[in-house]
Order: structure tokens, then C-alpha cells, then sequence
């Protein structure tokens, strides 16, 4: 029988990422991201729901999750689910809860997409870490619009840009 397990995130972190380390010097950190969904109901009135997802990221994406992340961040999250399970020391009752364990991670408010990989487990032996190059090559320099002698008239434009 056929797996998988593949969950992919675009949202806003709830609470700063909390960073820590192993006792062999592994680095995880933790994180909520708020997912926002809109739609129109029956009757027209638009609607929102949140949905709330602890993220969990480990070795060098956790690093870097750490180091550039905070509160409201907009990040897009690739990942697996798991699922952690304990007893409650209270009650001795059986708890679990489900969390995405990041795989990859995009942040969405950086003015290139930078993309970090990672994940349990790695060795460090490969780079986890890589930095994708903008799709249609460097950002354009803004510059100020010509002076428009034409009296109001728009000018077609020749210079498509696609």
C-alpha cells in the first residue's frame, strides 16, 4: 500500500520561534502559524476561518527559523505530519496532538525567494541550506517616470515586457 505524507503551509507565525538544543547540540525550534481561509457563504456574506498549526524545524532550518523569523512573519512551510503522544501526568490519560515537522521553508516578505531546506535527522554533510535565485533574474531598478510633455495624452507603449 502506497504513503505519503506531504503538507505545504502559507501563513503567519503566532508567537516568535522558540529555539533550543539537544543535549548533542541539535537545534529545534517551535513555532504556531495562523492560516487564514475566505470564502463567500450562501447568503453572501464573506466569511473567515483560522486555522492554528504548531511547526517544528530541526538542525540548520531551525537555526535560520530562529535567527529570521518573528511574530507575524509571513512564511510558506513544507513539511510532514506527526504525530506526538504522552501521558498526562495529571489525569494518566492518553493526549496527542499533530504537528508539521518542516522540511522546507520559504519566507513570503523577503524581496527574493529564499528558500531553506533541512530536516530530523541530517548530518550536516550536504549544505541544508540554499538560496534559490529569483525567477526572472535580478529586480528591476525603479526610476523615476519620464516627463510627460504630451499634454494628458497616453502614449502606446512598444516595449512589452513579456
Amino acid at each position: 500500500m502506497a504513503n505519503f505524507n506531504k503538507v505545504i503551509l502559507a501563513g503567519n507565525l503566532t508567537r516568535d520561534p522558540e529555539l533550543r538544543y539537544t543535549p548533542k547540540g541539535t537545534a529545534i525550534a517551535q513555532f504556531g502559524l495562523a492560516v487564514n481561509r475566505y470564502w463567500t457563504d450562501e447568503q453572501g456574506q464573506k466569511k473567515e476561518e483560522v486555522t492554528f498549526v504548531d511547526i517544528e524545524a530541526w538542525t540548520r532550518l531551525a537555526e535560520t527559523a530562529g535567527k529570521y523569523l518573528s511574530k507575524g512573519s509571513p512564511v510558506l512551510i513544507e513539511g510532514r505530519l506527526r504525530q506526538d503522544t504522552w501521558e498526562d501526568k495529571e489525569t494518566k490519560q492518553k493526549r496527542s496532538r499533530i504537528k508539521v515537522v518542516a522540511e522546507t521553508m520559504q519566507f513570503l516578505s523577503s524581496p527574493r525567494n529564499v528558500e531553506f531546506q533541512g530536516g530530523e535527522g541530517d548530518s550536516g554533510g550536504n549544505p541544508q541550506a540554499r538560496r534559490q535565485a529569483p525567477r526572472s533574474g535580478p529586480a528591476p531598478q525603479q526610476q523615476p517616470p519620464p516627463a510627460d510633455d504630451s499634454g494628458g495624452e497616453e502614449k502606446p507603449k512598444d516595449d512589452i515586457p513579456f
